[in-house]
């Protein structure tokens, strides 16, 4: 969630900085209902105020009667406001590039890409017969993964060297449940704006998580931190579910765009003056794990318009996927600033 203070006071620069990401007049729309809801909450204050200091019974009634329209305007009110200040994604920092992914800046490449050669994943894959579609579709459906023999070691082998890796970084490993509230998903940004691309249990208003971030997000929901454990460095390995998969093309077959897959997050509670910092360190520390795979990989800052909704600033890094003559994202940074603390009122106090 923006902070509406900053957008009262500076709505100029949110009007530039947005660009892409909202509308003029959604922010104005906002605008305009923060302003009517102070306005009645100036007077339903006032009302409450005169009503302590009424001496009748009838000019009590009357108060009365008028402070309750009043808290009922306000509660309307307050409503419109709340669902519309929702749709609205995280403002995006200066020196965030404008535009859509065609304004995405490659900042450095490491390594060298090779001509594209040799067959793609999906035919090694098929050839190594380590993943397998048929009997994954009949058990499940199309773009349910299947990983057997040295495909399902590989994948352990990957999971448990990220784990170990990040371990001596001093990242936390936690076990996270694979399916949060609403309230949840709502904190990390998933909920309202995109309810369409997760799974949910109906009966149980429960969602499968699309990724760590979501449970990592709300580990301290409700609750204040002492500044002293700052910084907290958590890493959780969990499977993810996505409804994405369709009509990608190249991008859409293999192991990319299925619904399930396996995922290591690191996740950070910073100060507010660190996160920079702490971005520009994960971005690092994602490329020395790909360096020691010996993977040619290049890191991309997103522009204002291909960034996720809680994202002020985000990193890509993409690997050279030789077979396909392509690059392919495998890693997201993001620094969100106080977005998703707000939506979870997750705080922290100095000493």
């Amino acid at each position: 969630m923006i902070d509406v203070q900053l957008l009262r006071a500076e709505p100029a620069l949110f009007k530039k900085r947005m660009g892409v990401r909202a509308k003029e007049e959604q922010l104005d729309k906002i605008l305009l209902l923060d302003g009517q809801r102070r306005a009645v909450l100036r007077g339903v204050e006032e009302l409450r105020a005169r009503q302590k200091k009424v001496k009748s019974s009838e000019e009590g009634r009357g108060v009365k009667s008028e402070r309750k329209e009043s808290e009922d305007a306000l509660k309307k009110l307050d409503g419109e406001f709340q669902a519309l200040l929702d749709t609205l994604p995280n403002l995006p920092d200066e020196d965030v590039p404008g535009g859509y992914a065609e304004n995405n800046r490659v900042i450095k490449t490491i390594g060298e890409p090779a001509k594209q050669d040799g067959p793609p994943h999906w035919e090694i894959i098929k050839l190594l017969d380590i993943v397998d579609f048929e009997t994954a579709s009949e058990i499940s459906a199309s773009f349910w993964p299947l990983l057997k023999g040295d495909g399902a070691r590989l994948e352990m082998a990957l999971i448990n060297f990220f784990m170990a890796e990040n371990d001596r970084a001093g990242f936390e490993p936690v076990m996270v449940p694979a399916m949060v509230s609403a309230h949840s998903a709502y904190g990390t940004g998933q909920l309202p704006k995109f309810e369409d691309d997760l799974y949910k249990v109906s009966e149980e208003n429960l969602y499968l998580i699309p990724t760590g971030e979501v449970p990592a997000g709300n580990l301290f929901r409700n609750k204040i931190i002492d500044s002293a454990k700052l910084p907290l460095k958590i890493q959780i390995p969990s499977q993810c579910f996505r409804r994405e998969a369709g009509s990608w093309g190249k991008l859409g077959k293999g192991l990319i765009r299925n619904h399930q897959f396996n995922k290591v997050e690191i996740f950070e509670f910073v100060k507010p003056e660190s996160s920079g910092q702490t971005l520009d360190e994960m971005v690092e520390r994602v490329s020395s794990l790909l360096q020691k795979l010996g993977l040619v990989h290049r890191v991309v800052l997103l522009a204002a318009g291909d960034m996720g909704f809680a994202a002020a600033k985000t990193y890509d890094i993409e690997v050279w996927m030789k077979g396909m003559g392509d690059w392919l994202e495998v890693s997201s940074c993001s620094n969100c600033r106080d977005f998703q603390s707000r939506r979870t009122l997750t705080r922290f106090k100095n000493d």
